[in-house]
């Protein structure tokens, strides 16, 4: 393709004609301190930084994003920051899900509004990957993203802890009695230790990970751990890179394609992904266009093991060692038979290029295709009744005894309900129970929180149970594991089936047969759906208002309908007058 001229780059539009406009932008770039020479004729580089002093996994990109412009200097560009909103997992209330569509749509805006001809993506925690490349992808100018990387392994008395999964562990350890306040403490400070995001399998290792597969990434460095020197180099050479795609009009669509989502969808299964991938997954391949469904997600997984030996998945490794044993490009090196090798990355390569000289160094973390350790992949989805539209569980990191399961259902209305009620010594509950929680989708939750690792009953921890079977219209976090059946579509707050189930009502689950039924008449079900009555709305004003009337449900991928890449004609360049 030929490549753009300085009269060709869109920040030309605002710096280059002789008129009054233009001046005016001209004399205000003065005004800042900044020459004629020093942006005009070159690639505008827009950083997009979503750190905040609430931001604890991108506390580095303060001064990260000194390193990305000093990188887009290096290359002939000019480096302008633009802050974005910042979507901290751990403080973010109800959940940062409700705002990913809002980071989606401010990304987007940013670059639209600014004299911008291409951008670096700085981001990690959960819902700030798809957030910036949902939003960058519908501005479709190049963009290159630059992962935040994982935080260094946890330590609790010489033990490694992994951020997430040994909290929700060593939690039930502490209503059980087994673990004192002291210790509980000392956890607290040790499973943290660092910048970067969660260092376990969750949904920012998956996402980021998956933004490389893409090909959004320099090939294989979502893996760099965030404390590593390797990082700063890193975030150097994306602000070098992104600098000659802007020249080569290297952008999201052309990167993204259908065959690189049927890659990010194999690499996810054979790493044991977060059960978020899949709605993330869904949205940002239909921004770009292309038709991706849940049964993409399932065909995958009956044909690709899990290999990566990582939490909760796995028993033992943490992305760190994911990290010294080869990293993604490793992972992708044992799939290649399975991966469309001609798709091409943000070097600007063929994946088969990019993965000529990758090496495992570990065969125990990332493992051979006939030593892996779960057959299929990491997620099923799962259909019937209760769940016409889809849900899925994590089957990978679920008790085999849970494969096939019938129980008697034992019902909470909302999240409060199940709150005031699961630590009661007199719950009627047995481990064959299977415990619903309904009204915690996209509507419900509001913003589909990460509730759906519901808590064992106490008196059962007591006794030793430490999983069965969950059903929920909720996420939960990708660092949680158990037999959770999630993503219950669609949702029990728009009438969704979930919403009919009645404590003592059979459930079965045949995970092998795909499905989730609920064993009640037809009639009885008519019955009970013409009594139905539709729950108070969630927001009456604000953004949350606007969310309510437009949000999708699960298995589209949780985007705003007006959003979507086919819900009108393209947005034209802004009218500069």
């Amino acid at each position: 393709m030929t490549r753009k001229k300085p009269e060709d780059l869109r920040s030309a539009r605002w710096f280059a004609p002789d008129d009054l406009r233009s001046f005016g932008h001209r004399s205000r770039m003065n005004q800042m301190g900044y020459e004629d020479a020093e942006y005009r004729g070159k690639p505008v580089i827009g950083i997009i930084n979503t750190w905040s002093d609430f931001a604890q996994c991108h506390a580095h990109f303060k001064s990260r994003v000194e390193d990305v412009k000093r990188g887009v200097l290096m290359a002939g560009g000019f480096p302008v920051e633009l802050p974005a909103i910042s979507l901290s997992e751990s403080t973010v209330k109800p959940t940062t899900m409700l705002y990913r569509n809002f980071l989606a749509m401010e990304t987007e805006e940013l670059i639209r509004s600014q004299p911008v001809d291409g951008v670096v993506l700085m981001g990690g925690c959960d819902k700030t990957t798809p957030g910036l490349i949902l939003g960058a992808t519908s501005a479709g100018v190049p963009a290159i993203f630059m992962p935040a990387g994982p935080m260094l392994r946890g330590n609790f008395q010489g033990k490694a802890l992994g951020s997430g999964s040994d909290a929700w562990k060593f939690w039930d350890e502490r209503r059980a009695g087994n673990i004192s306040e002291k210790q509980w403490n000392e956890m607290q400070t040790g499973i943290a230790r660092s910048y970067g995001v969660c260092m376990t399998m969750g949904t920012a290792a998956t996402m980021t990970a998956l933004a490389d597969v893409l090909g959004m990434c320099l090939p294989g460095t979502s893996s760099i751990p965030a404390a590593d020197a390797n990082h700063i180099r890193m975030a150097s050479a994306c602000g070098r890179r992104i600098v000659e795609m802007v020249w080569d009009d290297l952008t999201p669509t052309r990167i993204m394609t259908a065959g690189a989502f049927h890659n990010a969808i194999t690499v996810a299964m054979a790493m044991g992904c977060s059960t978020n991938a899949v709605i993330h997954i869904l949205a940002m391949a239909r921004r770009a266009g292309h038709a991706i469904t849940l049964d993409d997600f399932d065909a995958a997984s009956r044909k690709v093991p899990v290999i990566a030996n990582i939490r909760p998945s796995g028993e033992k490794y943490l992305m760190e060692d994911f990290y010294y044993a080869g990293g993604l490009l490793a992972l992708m090196k044992r799939l290649e038979s399975l991966l469309d090798l001609n798709q091409i990355n943000a070097s600007g390569e063929t994946w088969g290029e990019s993965l000529k000289d990758a090496a495992i160094y570990n065969d125990d973390v990332i493992r051979a295709l006939d030593n892996a350790i779960y057959d299929e992949g990491a997620l099923a989805v799962l259909r019937g009744n209760l769940a016409p539209n889809g849900c899925v569980i994590k089957p990978s990191a679920a008790g085999a005894k849970f494969q096939k399961h019938a129980g008697p259902a034992l019902v909470f209305d909302d999240y409060a309900d199940l709150k005031k009620n699961i630590d009661r010594d007199d719950l009627d509950v047995t481990e064959d129970t299977v415990l619903v929680l309904r009204n915690a989708g996209p509507l419900g939750g509001p913003g589909m929180p990460e509730w759906g690792m519901l808590p064992v009953p106490k008196k059962l921890v007591k006794q030793g149970v430490r999983d069965m079977v969950r059903i929920s219209d909720a996420r939960m976090s990708g660092t949680s594991y158990g037999a959770c059946i999630l993503h219950v579509s669609p949702e029990s707050y728009i009438g969704g089936p979930l919403a009919l189930v009645k404590t003592g009502d059979i459930i079965r689950l045949d995970i092998p047969a795909r499905t989730l039924t609920l064993d009640v008449p037809e009639a009885e079900l008519a019955a009970r759906r013409a009594a139905w009555k539709a729950p108070a709305p969630r927001y009456e004003r604000g953004y949350g208002f606007m969310f309510s009337r437009h949000i999708k449900q699960a298995e589209d991928g949780c985007d705003f309908d007006f959003l979507e890449t086919d819900f009108g004609a393209p947005v034209g360049e802004p009218s500069i007058n």
